[in-house]
């Protein structure tokens, strides 16, 4: 069944148009009314276009030229001066008729009915970051200590990054190197997915940028070296060469800005100077577009068309779920409606904490030893301690005080997103159940 409502796909899509159209989006109520009129410059589509085909050999071979030279560096951020390859729809682990572009006209057209001048058209529309630049703290001056960032910690150098969802919003994508790692920093504001992968495949180094695309009103991002598309909730190419394959998931947290500069007061954050979306119309970051949002997937409502075979009564759509993941094993923890809490728990027979706090709200999740000693922890007035020591801990995972002061937790690879996101890309994974 399609649960998908037409008089809501053009409004959760507005992220998009403002970057085209520069004009200030409206909110959710205020767009409840009907679709906005708007005519971006696309090429029409519709049900009588061809396939998307894969581009002549002349074209092709140049496009490989231009994947070299970006690549030659591997590391190297640069943002292409050509297209990726066109995506081999021959090749897929998921219909294809099921990944819609947004044509940002108030509907959306199936890719097994696009024809390549509209899959052209549309790829990038969002635009991605691919030369991403930072600044101290002070840089995220004009955010609210309750806006949301999705953080990030260099696992050799300690270094914290801090990513606006506000930003997000009117990008989703950012490829960096961080720590000598190159790093996909992503955000589906349809689902309200921050995650965060290596983007080191199989020894390539791959570039991602944004299809206009989704799968499951889930972000589809696509790589410069193959064309293939990709589902970003769980990172797995779905559409062309690579379909099957997943990226490595990192650490990260979705965490409101003020706990996470309280926690990393040397953090560098993503700078609103990037010259992405052109000038005139002041801060296009400043305001929450998507307030309420969360409301409305509840109601079962979605921006594109989700497979009511894929949902789960066991929470509502868009609660909030941290998901972490211990080999191929995942489990989730709901944050919504959740009260400051410690969750001790086994995962794939690792003993872990999942840290939860009401602002947000929060997950944070970590491997639950130091220096070979498995700690239990809880709550004390508020504080982090663990059970052994009476040390405290903060969320960041490092030991403030007490015996163990110094010692640093390792964080536990996880996402955070809607319920109905994680579900439908991980269906009947174990769900956390409060005693």
């Amino acid at each position: 069944m399609d649960l998908s409502i037409k008089a809501w796909r053009l409004p959760f899509l507005f992220v998009a148009v403002l970057a085209v159209a520069c004009s200030a989006p409206a909110s959710p109520s205020e767009l409840a009314a009907g679709p906005a009129q708007v005519t971006p410059a696309v090429p029409s589509v519709g049900p009588q276009n061809e396939l998307a085909k894969p581009r002549a050999p002349g074209i092709q071979s140049g496009v490989e030229r231009s994947i070299e030279k970006v690549t030659q560096n591997p590391l190297a951020l640069r943002t292409p001066d050509t297209p990726p390859p066109a995506v081999d729809i021959s090749i897929s682990v998921v219909p294809v008729e099921d990944v819609v572009f947004d044509t940002f006209r108030g509907g959306f057209v199936r890719l097994s009915v696009a024809d390549s001048r509209t899959i052209e058209a549309l790829r990038d529309r969002i635009k991605p970051i691919y030369e991403p630049r930072y600044g101290p703290v002070k840089e995220g001056d004009w955010l609210m200590d309750r806006d949301l960032v999705i953080g990030y910690v260099g696992p050799d150098s300690g270094s914290a990054f801090a990513y606006p969802v506000k930003m997000l919003n009117l990008h989703e994508i950012v490829n960096d190197v961080i720590d000598g790692r190159p790093v996909l920093i992503s955000y589906c504001p349809l689902c309200a997915s921050g995650v965060v992968y290596d983007r080191e495949l199989n020894g390539e180094v791959l570039l991602f940028g944004n299809t206009s695309a989704l799968y499951q009103s889930d972000l589809v991002m696509y790589d410069h070296q193959t064309g293939s598309y990709w589902f970003q909730v769980l990172g797995e190419a779905i559409v062309g060469p690579l379909s099957g394959q997943r990226l490595i998931l990192l650490p990260s947290v979705t965490v409101e800005w003020g706990l996470w500069k309280e926690l990393y007061p040397e953090t560098q954050v993503l700078s609103r100077n990037l010259g992405l979306l052109g000038g005139g119309f002041g801060n296009p970051y400043a305001r929450d577009s998507f307030r309420g949002y969360q409301e409305v997937v509840n109601s079962g409502r979605f921006a594109f068309p989700v497979d009511e075979s894929k949902l789960d009564d066991r929470l509502l759509p868009g609660d909030r779920v941290i998901a972490v993941q211990v080999g191929q094993t995942h489990k989730a923890y709901r944050l919504t409606g959740s009260l400051d809490r410690v969750i001790n728990d086994v995962v794939a027979d690792r003993k872990i904490v999942i840290i939860i706090r009401d602002d947000g709200p929060s997950g944070f999740a970590y491997f639950a030893d130091s220096d070979g000693r498995s700690l239990t922890f809880s709550l004390a007035n508020g504080a982090l301690v663990d059970d052994a020591t009476k040390s405290q801990w903060d969320e960041s995972g490092k030991a403030v005080s007490g015996e163990l002061q110094g010692a640093q937790l390792k964080a536990v690879p996880s996402r955070t997103s809607f319920w109905f996101s994680l579900v439908g890309s991980l269906p009947g994974i174990e769900l956390h159940v409060p005693n």
